[in-house]
């Protein structure tokens, strides 16, 4: 067994049963290049390492999370943050609280033989938010769930589950923040569960910038129902290596999902990302729109993977993934995939890898640009076409400033 693993299941005290299956999870390993699903992000300088479980909190500065507004839902090196949180004033129909609360009703994910970290989580997961909005409930201000990295005397490691629910025509906005407070090499496994009931809407934007030592392995798990629709955006701006899996299920007539994002790897950053997109519904629909820069030594990775379930006529399935290489020493790869079993669908997919049209590069410097400031602006404007699915304009603008932050660290200010 790896020392990872060896490290982050020491000290497992759960029941036989979960023992048993945990003892299967180690026998299986960690995923090595011939899997698929990991031939692009090898683990072995992780395999290596060794990270304690997260069992305190580090002081946190409030100012650092002040400017998040209510309702906010803090967690610090993995553990909830009761005086840093505000859930503000109550809201009727929407119950923010923790995975506890739910007992044993946390569905279970669809097993694969390369989710080694998925199944860690479901083992070995501690805490995480619940949120759960009733049938009909329409809630105006967007929920924050804010994650924060501090130094500690160890690597940590913490393992998050949340949940989301949203019961038949409810309505919700949820941001999630990913951020730092100072350098560190901490590990965080986390999954996040989606369930959209019949004519549920939730909007979810996702931004992370965590340090450049962090490690983040996360998979979101959505399923919608009769005529949901689920519009999520997602920027990746920052840590060491970053993986995020995105399997959507579309069982629901008429349900449609919109998933955009941006992926910037700098300096030596690993960003991989996955889409694993099912439809299986009449009349379906999913629109994904996601960008990738690579600079310095930084690689991206993508797979779009869309599958069309026999039986789900009328599918509309789109997907473009277009990148950008500004260092001859960075690395892109995508992958897109688009299986269909089904007869009457519309579905088409793309991905470009490129580089900065020398010519618009001309123009901004004849205009008196500087050779930083033309990279710049034109690297700006191609990451912000999947922002907007972002509805909320003050979010939009925050996921935009982020991008600008880390572009202009990475191409001179």
């Amino acid at each position: 067994m790896s020392a990872l693993l060896d490290s982050l299941t020491a000290g497992f005290d759960g029941p036989p049963e979960r023992r048993v299956a945990l003892d299967a999870v180690l026998a299986s390993g960690l995923p090595g290049p011939r899997s698929e699903a990991w031939k692009y992000t090898s683990l072995r300088a992780l395999e290596r390492r060794e990270f304690s479980t997260a069992a305190g909190v580090t002081e946190l500065d409030p100012a650092r999370v002040a400017h998040i507004p209510a309702p906010r839902l803090v967690f610090v090196n993995g553990r909830p943050v009761p005086h840093l949180s505000h859930v503000g004033a109550p809201v009727t129909g929407l119950t923010l609280g923790s995975i506890q609360d739910l007992g044993g009703a946390l569905p279970t994910l669809d097993g694969r033989g390369d989710a080694v970290f998925a199944d860690l989580n479901g083992l070995l997961a501690h805490a995480g938010a619940a949120i759960v909005v009733e049938a009909g409930t329409q809630v105006a201000a967007p929920v924050h769930l804010v994650f924060v990295g501090t130094p500690a005397d160890h690597d940590l490691a913490w393992h998050l589950r949340h949940h989301v629910s949203l019961g038949e025509g409810a309505r919700l906005s949820l941001v999630e923040h990913h951020l730092d407070a100072g350098a560190h090499r901490h590990l965080d496994n986390s999954v996040v569960s989606v369930r959209l009931a019949a004519g549920a809407e939730l909007q979810h934007v996702r931004l992370q910038q965590r340090d450049a030592g962090a490690t983040t392995f996360l998979r979101t798990d959505a399923e919608l129902q009769t005529t949901s629709a689920y519009v999520r955006t997602d920027v990746e701006a920052g840590g060491a290596l970053t993986r995020h899996e995105l399997d959507v299920r579309l069982p629901g007539d008429g349900a449609r999902l919109t998933a955009n994002g941006v992926l910037y790897a700098g300096g030596r950053a690993h960003v991989d990302t996955r889409l694993g997109i099912r439809h299986g519904g009449r009349d379906t629909a999913c629109e994904l729109q996601w960008r990738g820069i690579g600079d310095g030594r930084g690689r991206v990775v993508f797979h779009g993977g869309i599958t069309i379930d026999a039986g789900a006529d009328g599918t509309d399935a789109r997907l473009s993934n277009k990148n950008l290489l500004l260092s001859a020493t960075a690395e892109i790869d995508t992958q897109p995939v688009l299986v269909i079993h089904a007869d009457e669908v519309q579905a088409a997919h793309g991905a470009t890898v490129g580089q900065l049209d020398p010519g618009a590069l001309f123009y901004l410097r004849s205009r008196g640009l500087p050779a930083a400031d033309a990279r710049r602006l034109l690297t700006t404007a191609f990451v912000r076409e999947p922002l907007l699915a972002i509805a909320d304009p003050e979010l939009r603008t925050l996921a935009g400033t982020l991008l600008d932050g880390a572009l202009a660290a990475h191409l001179g200010s």
